[in-house]
């Protein structure tokens, strides 16, 4: 049997501070001194009640902010924000906010109205694609897109393409890069960047270890612009696809680039389409190939290469292992080009190469059987896609043997009679098909010899064998009369086709 003090013990175990439901601390059972029936009851009286009491009690871990849901697009700082700044909120970006790729682009934005979504883009969570293109955003814009761009860390494709963002932007840009390390894609294409933008994206470039896309089309980067980017290609350690088309990098700029080029160790694609590289721009990527051993495609269409400039670049390919797609179209080097790049596979047994664009220009048969060589030599299918065959050359329209021999007759100012005089050696006014046949070679009129039988069978009426002065006559007229009616009916429809 227990004692009373072991019960005591037991009893002050399972007796708690309790609160009551107005906050207000309950004095301790334990201090209180019970009779054992009633220290008895009460224990009863808990564990009956347990439950209950439970929803009562009040903790130091209780927090009315629980219940609040952490806002990870921010909205409310967004519409906040808006209105401080007299601006209407987007609706569409309320509806997207909370979207994985948020695509704004062709919205009006302006520098102004995406001040607001910067800021509440700084602690958004859920947008990973940023695509604002094409909204004008200009200097002043971009500026707020950088100071967001340097707090978001969720965010690691953005698209600023067609935005005017100008030189200003380049130059935070370096900023950015350097802090954040999220971004893996940036399109920056169509925003005014030229030589002096040139120095800050040659910096990002060489600083960045994060960006794996960037694309800088459509800008203003000229032969200057070349020569500095150069460099920071060369020394670049993260990007792998890398698109300079539609700039003018042209002379020593795209030296430049290839020299880049030549030395870079991750680049895996490439775009120097529209760029007017030329044959010193060939030259220079003909050596870079021969050195570079990581990239896998490369386009340089439309680059004014001629014949001479892809054999340059053939030089390259005779010993580059890697590359697999060549884009070469639109470029004035026709099929002797397209047959040089070839000719250099043939040299290279171990080619990577997959793909041959060669769009717009027209091949010869030398060109596909040089093509058919190398398949052949490689073991492969090769994709290949050219502008087609030449144009077959529109035959001569025939011209009617009456029309060559009455030509004859009036270039040498000769009456038809005076003519039948050089066959009719008898002057019998009729001669044999063959001494017609000798006649004609004798003038110099030069008729095939389907000619001269046409012309016979018309001539001989009768199908006597000969040819009289009377059937020369009458031919003659006939063949008149019958370029006249066809003159006459091609008239009429040209004139009845102008009056519709």
């Amino acid at each position: 049997m227990r004692t009373e003090n072991s019960m005591n013990r037991s009893t002050s175990k399972r007796i708690v501070v309790r609160r009551s439901q107005s906050g207000r601390k309950s004095r301790p059972l334990s201090s209180v001194s019970f009779p054992h029936d009633l220290e008895t009851s009460i224990i009863v009286d808990d564990q009956r009640n347990e439950e209950t009491e439970n929803m009562n009690w009040d903790t130091d871990l209780e927090n009315d902010e629980l219940d609040r849901k952490y806002d990870h697009s921010s909205e409310a700082a967004y519409i906040e924000i808006s209105r401080k700044n007299n601006v209407i909120p987007a609706s569409y970006f309320l509806r997207h906010m909370h979207d994985v790729h948020l695509d704004m682009k062709h919205h009006g934005l302006g520098p102004i109205a995406v001040k607001p979504l910067a800021i509440s883009l700084v602690s958004n969570t859920q947008v990973l694609v940023l695509d604002l293109s094409d909204n004008w955003l200009g200097p002043t814009g971009g500026e707020a897109i950088c100071d967001m761009l340097k707090e978001n860390i969720y965010i690691t494709d953005v698209l600023l393409a067609d935005n005017h963002l100008d030189v200003q932007f380049a130059k935070q840009l370096v900023d950015v890069l350097q802090g954040n390390i999220t971004i893996k894609k940036l399109n920056l294409s169509g925003n005014d960047f030229d030589d002096r933008a040139a120095v800050h994206l040659a910096e990002a470039i060489t600083n960045t270890t994060r960006i794996e896309y960037l694309n800088l089309s459509h800008n203003h980067l000229c032969e200057e612009a070349g020569i500095i980017l150069g460099p920071a290609i060369s020394e670049n350690s993260s990007i792998k696809e890398l698109d300079l088309s539609w700039n003018t990098l042209r002379r020593k700029g795209a030296k430049g680039i290839a020299t880049g080029l030549k030395t870079n160790i991750l680049l895996q694609k490439l775009d120097l389409s529209w760029n007017g590289f030329g044959t010193e721009g060939a030259l220079a990527l003909g050596d870079a190939l021969k050195a570079n051993n990581v990239l896998e495609e490369l386009d340089v269409s439309n680059n004014r290469l001629t014949a001479e400039a892809a054999v340059l670049i053939g030089k390259g390919l005779s010993v580059n292992e890697t590359l697999r797609i060549l884009k070469m179209g639109q470029n004035p080097m026709q099929s002797a080009g397209c047959y040089a790049i070839c000719a250099s596979m043939l040299k290279n047994p171990n080619t990577a190469l997959e793909i041959l664009d060669f769009e717009s220009i027209l091949v010869n048969k030398d060109f596909d059987e040089v093509f058919k060589k190398v398949q052949e030599q490689l073991n492969k299918s090769i994709i290949l896609k050219h502008g087609g065959d030449p144009i077959p050359k529109k035959p001569k329209a025939r011209v009617h043997p009456m029309v060559k021999l009455r030509n004859y007759i009036e270039k040498n100012n000769l009456r038809l009679v005076d003519f039948f005089n050089k066959f009719d050696k008898d002057h019998s006014m009729s001669v044999t098909r063959e001494e017609f046949t000798e006649g004609l070679e004798e003038t110099g009129i030069k008729l095939t010899d389907d000619e001269v039988t046409q012309l016979l069978d018309e001539l001989d009426k009768d199908g006597d064998g000969e040819i009289n002065y009377s059937e020369l006559v009458m031919g003659h007229q006939d063949f008149t009369e019958k370029e006249k009616r066809i003159s006459t009916s091609v008239s009429l429809m040209m004139k009845s086709h102008t009056t519709l």
